[in-house]
């Protein structure tokens, strides 16, 4: 089992990330692309069906260890500490070895850390042994590996105890959340009636926005079951859309979908199928944009770092809101008041309605992105292919997390307002964290001449 799972691994790094990036002055061999490594870790989470706010925070640490070894190497990059709040660096990456390699070290880092943070990370033990194997056979001194793992783990350490530091040990011990009492909140919908995901989520310490209350949305239309309401208005145009989703629309509602865990059922049986989270999707456009461009080692690991930080503090902004608010879904407002057989063409999440985290979050990843690659960055999106959707163009960040956002409307899980809500929250995000690593010393990447010499 654990071979066919390795194997795995190894088919959706290509299928997800894209084709190898060996030419065109990008010298360090396809073995060292840091997103095979952070494609392992999505394997492992895809397993565990990781809800996507843990998700996204496995991603943040995981990069961690590796962004301490590239910055260490590399003085173009700021440490860790000038960006991530009180993150504190000890002496253990001051005495190196001098027989090793950062760039090993820091792959072999991201793995390391998914493996003592996943619940199930022992599987990627046998991606770490297949990475030392396969650069022995690619002639890599046994020292020089040896002592590459030695530091990795210097660097694992650092992260790990980082991450004890963010209060997410202590969620298990708050009080189990129960849903409101009320017409106007949110309760489990069909056909899991899965309970909420991570009620206490805002309580965790972002690593680079002050709060989770800092950015809040503007007030949202209150409650009514009055058919001559905003909001049913609002969930009256969820409803007529769905009745006439062109072929665009559905194509949209799929691609973005992300859902870890979909459900579907057959009789009395119950089938669910599993995908990537929407961080692990920003993480491989992210990726994709590294290679499409063939940054160097040292930038990629920094792209994907700032990404991965980026997408947890997102989600602890919006999870606040979500559970401050409490709003009722769509599905469940139409099936009460409009049409009891309805159903939206996406699987409604757990958890509460407002604001789209996609919204959220693809907004935040695109202002960062578009900041580190420039405005009308065209790209190809191959994220999905694995999970039975096609790729999708994009000619800038932008317009893919407007797309990202609005395909939550098409797919009738969201009102218009929380999508347009959450696009002015994610911007606030991304604007803030831009100006951070502006602050700290992190310019636009040079693309044109960005390739190891």
């Amino acid at each position: 089992m654990r071979k066919f799972f390795g194997s795995a691994v190894i088919f959706l790094s290509l299928c997800i990330s894209g084709a190898p990036a060996q030419s065109q002055g990008n010298s360090f061999p396809d073995y060292l692309q840091p997103d095979h490594a952070v494609n392992a870790v999505t394997m492992v989470m895809i397993h565990d069906v990781t809800s996507p706010p843990v998700a996204a925070r496995y991603y943040a640490y995981c990069m961690m260890g590796a962004y301490c070894i590239v910055s260490k190497h590399d003085k173009s990059i700021p440490p860790l500490q000038n960006i991530v709040k009180s993150f504190t660096s000890d002496n253990s990456l001051d005495a190196l070895p001098a027989k090793f390699d950062y760039r090993i070290a820091a792959y072999y880092s991201i793995m390391e850390i998914g493996r003592q943070l996943l619940p199930s990370g022992f599987m990627l033990k046998d991606d770490e042994d297949g990475f030392t194997d396969l650069l022995q056979k690619s002639g890599i001194d046994k020292e020089v590996i040896n002592n590459s793992v030695a530091v990795a783990k210097l660097a694992t350490v650092l992260a790990v105890n980082f991450s004890k530091t963010d209060h997410y040990n202590k969620l298990s011990t708050l009080k189990r959340y129960t849903p409101l009492k009320g017409d106007a909140y949110w309760y489990p919908t069909p056909p899991g009636y899965f309970e909420a995901v991570e009620p206490n989520w805002y309580t965790l310490k972002p690593t680079m926005i002050d709060s989770s209350s800092q950015f809040r949305p503007a007030k949202l239309t209150a409650f009514s079951k009055d058919t001559a309401s905003a909001f049913f208005h609002n969930a009256k145009e969820v409803y007529n859309l769905s009745k006439h989703l062109t072929t665009e629309q559905t194509n949209i509602a799929l691609f973005w979908d992300c859902n870890p865990f979909a459900v579907t059922t057959s009789g009395h049986m119950m089938i669910g199928f599993k995908k990537i989270s929407p961080g692990g999707h920003w993480m491989n456009i992210a990726s994709l944009a590294c290679k499409q461009v063939h940054l160097n080692f040292d930038k990629s690991v920094m792209v994907l770092t700032l990404e991965g930080c980026t997408l947890m503090d997102a989600f602890i902004s919006s999870w606040e809101e979500k559970y401050k608010s409490n709003r009722i879904r769509p599905e469940t407002y139409i099936d009460r008041y409009i049409d009891v057989t309805w159903r939206p063409i996406l699987q409604t999440p757990p958890f509460p309605e407002f604001t789209s985290a996609h919204s959220v979050v693809s907004n935040a990843s695109a202002q960062l992105l578009t900041y580190l690659f420039g405005d009308n960055f065209a790209y190809k999106d191959i994220t999905e292919i694995p999970f039975g959707s096609s790729s999708r163009s994009f000619t800038s960040f932008g317009q893919a997390a407007a797309e990202a956002g609005i395909s939550r409307y098409y797919g009738g899980i969201h009102y218009i307002e929380s999508v347009n809500s959450g696009l002015v929250e994610g911007k606030e995000i991304g604007d803030f964290v831009v100006n951070k690593i502006k602050k700290a010393g992190i310019n636009p990447l040079d693309i044109k001449n960005v390739t190891e010499k």
